[in-house]
C-alpha cells in the first residue's frame, strides 16, 4: 500500500511538472507606470525597484527554482495576490482616492516592516528594508499621500 501511494506521489510530482503558469514579464514600456503621474526619487526608485517590484510590478526576475513545479505554482500565486493589492507599473491609473490609501499602506509597511514578506526574504535578503531605507520610503509615501 505505501508502495502504491509512492509511486501515485511520484507519478503526480512529474506529470505537475507541465504545469506552467504564465509568467510576470512585460515586454515594452509601462504607459502607467507610477513614475508617469508621481514624483519618485531616484534613491526611493532604487529601493523600490530592489525590494518591491518581483512582487508589485509587471516584471517579476524569476529564479531558477520556480521552472520545478509545485514551487512555480506558488510562487506565481504570490506574484498575482502582491499585484492585485499593489502594482507600481499600473499606479497612474488609479484614483486619487485610492492613490492616496496606497501611499498610507507603502508607509506603514515601511515603518512597521511587514513587507517584502519574510518568505520572500529567506532567499532574497537584500531585499529586506534597513531602517535608513525604510524612513526614506515612508518620508516619500508620506509626502504623496
Amino acid at each position: 500500500m505505501v508502495r502504491k501511494i509512492l509511486i501515485a506521489l511520484l507519478v503526480l510530482l512529474v506529470l505537475i511538472q507541465f504545469v506552467r503558469p504564465a509568467k510576470n514579464i512585460s515586454r515594452g514600456p509601462n504607459p502607467n507606470a507610477i513614475t508617469i503621474k508621481y514624483s519618485v526619487p531616484e534613491n526611493v526608485r532604487q529601493i523600490v525597484t530592489h525590494s518591491c517590484y518581483d512582487c508589485h510590478s509587471n516584471n517579476t526576475k524569476y529564479p531558477w527554482y520556480t521552472n520545478i513545479q509545485p514551487i512555480g505554482l506558488w510562487l506565481q500565486s504570490h506574484v498575482n495576490d502582491g499585484k492585485r493589492h499593489l502594482n507600481f507599473d499600473e499606479f497612474a491609473v488609479l484614483t486619487e482616492k485610492k492613490a492616496k490609501h496606497e501611499f498610507e499602506e507603502i508607509e506603514d509597511a515601511a515603518v512597521n516592516g511587514w513587507m517584502p514578506l519574510d518568505p520572500y526574504v529567506w532567499i532574497h535578503a537584500d531585499a529586506r528594508l534597513n531602517p535608513e531605507q525604510a524612513k526614506t520610503v515612508a518620508d516619500w509615501a508620506n509626502s504623496l499621500k
